[in-house]
Order: structure tokens, then C-alpha cells, then sequence
């Protein structure tokens, strides 16, 4: 099964990630990058990967 990594040191919190996936991503009241799950589904693989490919910094990657 495929879970999702963040690189927190690249991420910029632009939340794109968040308006594609709310299901999983989702930035704190300071604007931080919190992941609700790093499990990927059926039901969120399609938004998590455009959220990876969205992402402007590739902080975002799938693992197996």
C-alpha cells in the first residue's frame, strides 16, 4: 500500500495540496501543513496525486 510523504523543509504551506485534497491535507491555524491520513485509497488516490503534481515545491511524493 502507497502512503504519502511530506518534506516539511521544502514545503511553503501554499495549500494547493489542501484545495485539492481536503480529505488528507490541511494547513493549522499558524499555516502549517498537517496530514489528516498517509494512508492513500480508492477514494483519495486521484486527488492525492494531482495534489503531488500540483505541488510547487515536490514536497509532496508517494511511497510503496
Amino acid at each position: 500500500m502507497s502512503t504519502i510523504k511530506v518534506d516539511f523543509d521544502l514545503c511553503e504551506s501554499n495549500a494547493l495540496c489542501e484545495a485539492m485534497a481536503p480529505q488528507v491535507f490541511e494547513l493549522d491555524d499558524d499555516d502549517y501543513l498537517q496530514l489528516k491520513t498517509e494512508q492513500i485509497t480508492d477514494d483519495n488516490r486521484a486527488d492525492v496525486e494531482r495534489a503531488v503534481a500540483a505541488c510547487p515545491r515536490a514536497a509532496i511524493r508517494l511511497e510503496d
